[in-house]
């Protein structure tokens, strides 16, 4: 449990402080190792070196105890040692060499002959008899007796040496430590800077500020290509939230607009009902009127409801039966029905520069382009004078990316779309006449539907002045070959 809770309290603290405390951890027990290994080679060094000055001492010693001549310091080695001569059983005959001082002496008890020959002159670390110093003791056995010559060192000056030397170790390892926690904790921030202005920019971007980015950062390391993705995240984030926007916009304007589009034939029904109703209609010939009103509205209705369901099917991106089409039949045939509706106007299908019409074929859904003329041919007779001549210029052209295109015009010869309404002209619902209003009997959507039908079709549609006045409606759309080229799938479109 005490385990669990220090773990969650580390993971509590930032990741900052959890790096310089884990960095922290391991500087200290590398020096706490390195510390421990110094003391304790510096120590088994000391020793040995005591060791050896011992072992050379026990030939003087031994000549000196059986030749009976005085022990002189200064012979042998000038390490301060005692010396016994010990018997078979371990008890002390004489002592050989004592310290002046006489403060403490080695524990030699249990020093059997037996003993002796079994550790064979290893040294070995006794207890003082008196205080907590500590003796270095070698047994040798004498040869040709059954005595034993003990040599003792005291170890007071080596655990003094080696006193110091932890102490300075630790103060100077203390030291390194914290200035390895600073010198760490200074790195860490100066590393994790980025990481506090991807915080500081992620807290703005929750407070719903999307245009904020992360800038001033290496792109180089592993931080800089986690801040580039990020920056390229968010703006595709803050794109996908204009275009929801937008979107949105959109969507409650074509909203309200339909409303307002429907509302209105469905006021002149029920207005033209109730006076039916209510006996309002005095006559046959009223009557009759009143009918031929509710089903003129009726008839509105029903278009402006097929025009919002093609919309709608046309959003969907809904799969048509696609082939090879040629637009020059397709200009023809929209020629034939005009002047059959309109036997009054001159209607032509030229060339683009005003020779022959040409082929010029693409690859789609003849159904949906029949009606993008449809209604550009609509459009063109309903707002324009009675007798106004109408051209369709059909043929092909090479893009500036050299892309080959084929093209179809309507131009009309009426009063034109200028200025903010040839960029809008292909809203839905938008008017570029305040005057067109229902008496025209269109719905607004004739032109939304020919700029959805040709997008899909990988293609664009931009209205232009006619010369001399008039406007003119561009299509461009891909050409397709039939030598060798495969057929091209439009958008939402595939072919079959």
């Amino acid at each position: 449990m005490k385990s669990r809770l220090s773990l969650s309290r580390l993971g509590s603290l930032s990741l900052r402080t959890q790096l310089v405390l884990l960095t922290s951890m391991l500087i200290a027990l590398a020096i706490s190792v390195m510390s421990l290994v110094a003391i304790s080679s510096i120590r088994a060094q000391m020793l040995d070196q005591l060791d050896d000055e011992i072992t050379a001492s026990y030939s003087y010693l031994v000549t000196a105890v059986y030749s009976d001549q005085q022990i002189s310091r200064t012979q042998g080695t000038f390490i301060p040692y005692e010396a016994y001569l010990l018997d078979k059983q371990g008890n002390i005959i004489r002592p050989v060499a004592t310290l002046s001082d006489g403060s403490s002496s080695p524990v030699i008890s249990g020093l059997t002959a037996d003993v002796v020959q079994r550790y064979n002159q290893t040294a070995m670390t006794v207890r003082s008899s008196n205080g907590p110093s500590e003796w270095r003791l070698i047994a040798f056995p004498v040869e040709a007796t059954d005595q034993t010559l003990v040599i003792a060192a005291p170890l007071t000056q080596i655990n003094e040496t080696v006193a110091i030397v932890g102490l300075l170790t630790v103060f100077f390892g203390g030291a390194l430590l914290l200035a390895s926690i600073a010198l760490t904790w200074v790195i860490v921030t100066r590393a994790f800077e980025p990481l506090a202005r991807v915080e500081q920019t992620a807290a703005q971007i929750a407070a719903g500020d999307l245009s904020q980015r992360i800038e001033n950062y290496s792109p180089y390391n592993e931080l800089g290509h986690l801040t580039t993705s990020l920056n390229t995240m968010l703006s595709h984030i803050e794109e996908a939230f204009d275009a929801q926007k937008r979107s949105e916009v959109k969507m409650r304007r074509f909203v309200g607009d339909a409303s307002h589009e429907l509302r209105t034939p469905l006021v002149s029904i029920r207005g033209y009902s109730e006076l039916y109703r209510m006996g309002g209609l005095p006559n046959a010939e009223a009557i009759g009127m009143a009918m031929s009103r509710i089903e003129s509205e009726s008839k509105r209705m029903g278009q402006l409801v097929e025009d919002l369901l093609t919309l709608a099917r046309l959003d969907e991106r809904r799969v048509g039966e696609n082939a090879r089409i040629d637009l020059l039949s397709l200009a023809q045939d929209a020629a034939n029905d005009a002047f059959a509706t309109a036997p009054d106007r001159d209607i032509d299908v030229i060339g683009l520069e005003g020779a022959e019409a040409v082929s010029a074929p693409v690859w789609g859904d003849e159904q949906r382009l029949r009606q993008v003329l449809a209604n550009l041919m609509t459009n063109a007779l309903r707002y324009t004078p009675e007798g106004t001549p109408i051209e369709l210029a059909v043929g092909t052209e090479t893009a500036p990316d050299g892309t080959p295109l084929s093209i179809i015009e309507v131009r009309d010869h009426g009063p034109g779309i200028k200025g903010e309404d040839a960029q809008r002209v292909f809203e839905r619902f938008y008017r570029a006449d305040t005057s067109r209003t229902r008496e025209t009997g269109g719905t607004g959507l004739g032109l939304a539907i020919v700029a959805a039908i040709v997008g899909q079709h990988d293609g664009t549609v931009e209205v232009q002045q006619t010369e001399g006045g008039g406007a003119t409606f561009v299509i461009q759309l891909p050409v397709y070959r039939d030598q060798g080229q495969s057929r091209p799938t439009t958008a939402g479109m595939p072919t079959v």
